[in-house]
């Protein structure tokens, strides 16, 4: 899949492309990112990509020109179909929150183009007329939609296949469907004691079924104690069993 990446400060991704675990998905090319500058489409001495909203108010807002133009050369490279064109998505404060199964959907797909913006946001006119969807990552305002984006690659990129050491490590997540959309449970690791508090004795055990049973209880308790609105979304899904709620009753 590829992402083409509309950016007026492409140096940002150098160094999170090259680093980290998700570094194999870039270098072997399952996701191709490929990063756009609007500026080298801009006019002018000064490339000028932004200017004054009208009606006044704080702040620049992003010229649809040399946005537009940017867009049609990532096009004209790409040699998309007709009908057969990535979608270009803004990551925007008014966009659909990015959640797993979303990130599921991309990580299936072949791509899209992604445009951070910058300043008070982007012309609507560029907008109405190339922008397919907005995406948010909360009820926050960044300063420029490129941690947005890397939020995506790499949430992307950790599903492709080969790039996590262990392949069902991303099942074992929290909101995977494989967990019923709970929450991971709390983990451990060496030394046995620290600081005076011990690994709890359910994992302990070396008893498969009885290690299990305490991580889905913890799914569950976890899951009830910070995030009940996917627990009651896992209810009506009929993911939790009659002993699930049995330990739910009990641990209240």
């Amino acid at each position: 899949m590829r992402f083409d990446v509309i950016t007026l400060f492409p140096e940002l991704f150098a160094p999170f492309l090259a680093s980290g675990v998700t570094r194999r998905a870039y270098a072997s090319g399952q996701v191709q990112v490929q990063l756009w500058n609007p500026r080298d489409w801009a006019e002018g001495n000064y490339r000028r990509v932004d200017d004054r909203p009208f009606g006044g108010g704080p702040g620049m807002v992003m010229l649809a020109e040399p946005l537009a133009r940017c867009v049609a050369a990532i096009r004209a490279e790409r040699a998309e179909g007709e009908g057969a064109q990535a979608p270009l998505v803004l990551f925007s404060p008014i966009g659909r929150r990015l959640d797993h199964a979303g990130v599921q959907g991309w990580s299936e797909g072949a791509g899209a183009l992604l445009l951070c913006g910058r300043y008070e946001g982007v012309d609507q006119r560029f907008i109405d007329r190339h922008v397919q969807l907005q995406i948010s990552l909360g009820d926050f305002v960044l300063s420029g939609g490129e941690i947005a984006a890397m939020a995506l690659l790499d949430a992307v990129a950790r599903l492709q296949p080969g790039v996590l050491h262990d392949a069902g490590s991303h099942q074992l997540d929290s909101f995977n469907p494989e967990l019923d959309g709970l929450l991971d449970c709390p983990h451990y690791t060496r030394p046995e004691t620290w600081q005076g508090q011990a690994v709890p004795a359910g994992l302990l055990s070396g008893h498969h079924a009885q290690i299990e049973r305490w991580r889905r209880q913890q799914r569950l308790a976890t899951t009830a104690r910070h995030r009940p609105d996917l627990l009651d979304a896992a209810r009506q899904q009929g993911r939790i069993t009659a002993a699930d709620e049995a330990f739910l009753e009990k641990d209240r």
